[in-house]
């Protein structure tokens, strides 16, 4: 995209700043506080590096203040960088080999301010003292956290199992806590208190909340009442680590099943991964789960893993899909599996079926196309089937530009591997989808079809790439649920009810 950058001023004057220098084209973002000069974050094509640049504001100048380089490529981090007295805070990555844990950190001109055992996934916000993030510890949790600028140590503002974020004004935060126990997000107003010091030899000695090393998230002054229904299944994961990768993953049975009278491979599997960057689908939170749980309720083992290129393990883990984004993916998906059978031998291998959507579509259409001696029938929904289809700022990221690494292309498409469908398969795609647009699954049931191979398609009109209307997500579910028992049911050999 051709992006102008352009100072208007209130009185109608405009000045475009030319601020895309070199090989860099993209315009991340502008970062203006009170009382500073605006920050330009921009990056090169190829995403290895990420410039931040001052606009002097009278002469129109920029000047780089910070760079930061990958091999693979920089991960731009929500709300950073950003200007205070102490310097510029940024969240970096940081490797193994420069004496830290594999790990992304809040850093302050580079040097890292929190531990080693955190990634920081993003700065909420921040003031001359200290830093407000929001980080994980275990990557199906994520809290908050308050990071002195000093380096001193940090506080953790939150501990229950879940997903918390925060919006804080002066000492006020409103707090939105979504646990793994109770559905819906909870709401609490608090205040930055100071927190007692017992060695002050008077009132006046005792900290203040703006002081960087003494505050604490008070109790909470009051909630705000959500009115949100509540769902009317429960969901019960069992969260592991499968595999040598330890790959976080849920487990969900049918509700009121007795794995102690259960017969050996007594349920049918179902995968139900999403699996690709940016998203996670292994976190403690209820209401994330419910379909998960839904289908295990129709007499499924549903299995959710978040395998390699999923977020919260470490920068390392999310490049591993570089170059690739289907076998590493796909792999994990069998890894979790045949752990998950060893430790719960209620599964049957014999009868799994696979479900996603979007690139989980993608890793459902890539299993029957790779793995049928394993996954037995698949259905996927808005699928990418050809990356040079898709967002070119989200796909080069992990593939490189198309000219430079066609191998990469090559090796992630599904449409040249249509020939190699070894069980039934679904497709679903919405016509009106802007995002993955309807062609990627209209050329692979064009490919499938000119190699002779069967399959079905359902094109959903004036469907987007979600399906928020409450009468198709329904029947989409119950018209799923009927194609995998059907298929699963049929397995040769089986024999099951």
């Amino acid at each position: 995209a051709q992006v102008d950058l352009v100072l208007l001023d209130l009185d109608g004057t405009t000045q475009t700043i030319d601020w895309s220098t070199g090989d860099y084209e993209y315009l991340l973002d502008v970062v203006w506080a009170a009382d500073q000069a605006p920050l330009i974050v921009r990056q090169t094509r190829d995403q290895r590096k990420i410039s931040v640049l001052q606009l002097d504001l009278t002469t129109l100048e920029l000047t780089e203040i910070h760079a930061m380089t990958d091999d693979h490529w920089v991960e731009p981090v929500p709300g950073t960088p950003q200007l205070c007295a102490a310097g510029l805070l940024t969240i970096q990555d940081l490797a193994a080999s420069e004496g830290l844990t594999d790990c992304r950190a809040l850093c302050l001109d580079g040097v890292p301010l929190s531990p080693p055992a955190w990634q920081v996934r993003s700065l909420l916000t921040a003031n001359d003292q200290w830093a407000l993030v929001s980080l994980s510890v275990d990557p199906t949790e994520i809290h908050l956290a308050r990071v002195p600028l000093d380096g001193s140590t940090p506080t953790l503002l939150t501990t229950e199992p879940g997903i918390h974020g925060a919006v804080l004004g002066g000492t006020t935060v409103v707090l939105t806590s979504s646990l793994v126990d109770r559905p819906g997000t909870r709401t609490t107003v608090h205040r930055l208190t100071p927190r007692y010091d017992p060695t002050a030899t008077s009132i006046a000695a005792q900290p203040t909340a703006t002081e960087p090393t003494a505050t604490e998230l008070g109790d909470p002054l009051c909630g705000i009442t959500s009115l949100a229904e509540q769902p009317a299944i429960t969901t019960k994961p069992t969260f592991l680590e499968l595999g040598p990768k330890k790959i976080r993953s849920a487990l969900f049975l049918p509700e009121g099943y007795d794995l102690d009278s259960a017969q050996p491979a007594d349920l049918p599997v179902l995968l139900d991964p999403y699996g690709g960057p940016h998203a996670q689908r292994v976190l403690k939170v209820y209401n994330a789960h419910l379909v998960s749980q839904w289908f295990a309720n129709q007499g499924f083992a549903v299995l959710v893993a978040d395998g390699r290129g999923t977020p919260g393990r470490g920068p390392a883990y999310e490049r591993e899909v570089w170059g690739d984004l289907a076998q590493p993916p796909l792999d994990d998906q069998i890894e979790a599996l045949d752990a998950a059978a060893q430790m719960y031998p209620v599964l049957d291998l014999n009868r799994v079926g696979i479900r996603g959507w979007s690139f989980g579509g993608y890793l459902a259409a890539l299993a029957v196309l790779r793995r049928s001696d394993r996954v037995h029938v698949a259905i996927a929904g808005a699928p990418v089937t050809e990356w040079g289809l898709y967002d070119t700022y989200y796909t080069e990221r992990y593939l490189g530009r198309p000219a430079d690494y066609p191998e990469h292309y090559q090796r992630s498409d599904l449409t040249d591997e249509a020939a190699n469908l070894g069980a039934p398969l679904l497709l679903i795609h919405g016509l009106a989808d802007d995002n993955v647009v309807a062609a990627h699954t209209l050329r692979l049931s064009s490919a499938l079809l000119a190699n002779g191979r069967a399959h079905q398609m359902l094109p959903l009109s004036g469907v987007t790439h979600m399906t928020p209307q409450e009468v198709v997500a329904e029947n989409l579910l119950l018209l799923q649920r009927d194609f995998l028992l059907e298929h699963l049911h049929s397995v040769a050999g089986v024999g099951r009810s």
